[in-house]
């Protein structure tokens, strides 16, 4: 399958080395200010946090993309307040650092999505939003039931059976998944609409 244009490529065209850097860090940003915020939601709060991370990768494209996220990772690991209720680097040590680290393959797997071009019309993009969604949720469990115990960290989410985190880690978090996989979907495709015109 041939590589496609990105959104950012069809925006601002071909990008210099010094566009990339303020790119990136301009995308760590918006990802560090979508993790603040948090919308009423049943059962459980939302977070803006892997919206901003998707449409970073539909975007940017795969390694830019991926890149911006190591940055917000970095951002964080320097004791910004970047991640999720104004969590530093500590957040590596706690029950959701399998999530930061799923972040990175997010970012680049909605890149790849959409520079292959399954990522421009609503459904497409939805879909790829809806599966690399699903897919965060590897890293994000392996964390806590297989990672974490090996590194001696002792808590009361280490090393639970599977219904433990599928309470606590999944299901809480899949209708606002689908919620973020549609408004995405919205965002990509308005922009191509945009674009188009």
């Amino acid at each position: 399958m041939s590589r496609e244009m990105t959104l950012s490529q069809a925006v601002i065209g071909s990008s210099s080395t010094a566009r990339k850097v303020m790119m990136v860090l301009a995308g760590s940003a918006f990802i560090a200010v979508a993790a603040q915020i948090s919308v009423p939601m049943l059962p459980v709060p939302m977070t803006l946090q892997t919206l901003a991370i998707l449409m970073v990768g539909f975007a940017y494209g795969s390694r830019l993309g991926a890149a911006t996220l190591l940055v917000y990772l970095a951002e964080g690991a320097m004791g910004l307040p970047v991640f999720a209720n104004g969590m530093n680097g500590l957040a590596f040590a706690g029950p959701t650092a399998g999530f930061l680290l799923g972040f990175v393959a997010m970012a680049w797997a909605a890149g790849f999505a959409a520079e292959r071009g399954l990522a421009r019309g609503v459904v497409g993009t939805a879909l790829s939003a809806l599966l690399i969604s699903a897919a965060l949720y590897v890293p994000g469990v392996a964390w806590p039931a297989l990672i974490a115990g090996g590194f001696g960290t002792e808590a009361g989410w280490v090393a639970q059976d599977a219904g433990f985190y599928w309470t606590w880690f999944v299901a809480p978090f899949l209708l606002g998944d689908a919620v973020k996989a549609a408004i995405a979907a919205l965002l990509v495709a308005g922009g191509w609409k945009a674009l188009s015109r």
